[in-house]
């Protein structure tokens, strides 16, 4: 799994993300800077929960690459889905009863968000899915392996893995700036990449 560390510039003003929020706002303007094709904006969507009428509730902000321009419509977006933790699913809630019959249509829980999302995104089109570990019973768990398992199913090819450090440099060290409601210890995030698959 290839992986990559994303550290703030000095000149960056916060490293902490606002609240309800996964990446810092530093991390959004290396993933324009990084994944863009100018002037594609960066659609991100900040999910909660995944429960039935999950996508009438998801908070939806788009940060064009040019604001002032005309034509931020005519690239293909990148997708940015952050994932609280807490949204993460039980194992037994990830079926609908209707998924046999309609499969990758009217499932909840994340597979249905997946194959939704590869509907939504052209030939190539990325998703970049933002989340971090979470405590259960004590126990930091991590939810990336799940994840990419059912990003794989809906036709997503995984590119890359980005771990998002909450802290800044200091001299010889890193200084954490973890968010209010991470788990104790835990001072970063991870940003998975991935592109959609299309027949020809």
């Amino acid at each position: 799994m290839p992986t990559t560390i994303w550290l703030p510039g000095p000149g960056d003003p916060t490293t902490t993300p606002d609240p309800g929020s996964v990446l810092p706002s530093w991390a959004i303007d290396k993933i324009h800077t990084e994944f863009t094709d100018h002037p594609a904006p960066v659609i991100k969507i900040r999910i909660r929960d995944t429960e039935p009428g999950m996508d009438a509730r998801t908070r939806c902000v788009t940060y064009p690459a040019t604001p002032d321009s005309e034509s931020t419509t005519s690239r293909a977006p990148v997708l940015l889905a952050e994932l609280h933790p807490d949204a993460l699913p039980d194992p037994g809630h990830e079926r609908h009863p209707f998924h046999d019959e309609m499969p990758g249509a009217m499932e909840n829980g994340w597979s249905g968000f997946f194959h939704r999302a590869h509907r939504l995104l052209p030939g190539d089109g990325l998703l970049l899915l933002a989340t971090r570990q979470r405590r259960d019973t004590g126990r930091l768990t991590d939810p990336l392996g799940s994840l990419i398992a059912a990003a794989r199913t809906a036709g997503f090819r995984y590119l890359q893995h980005i771990v998002i450090v909450h802290g800044h440099l200091a001299d010889d060290h890193i200084m954490p700036t973890p968010p209010e409601d991470a788990p104790p210890g835990l001072i970063h995030s991870d940003l998975i990449v991935l592109s959609a698959i299309t027949s020809a």
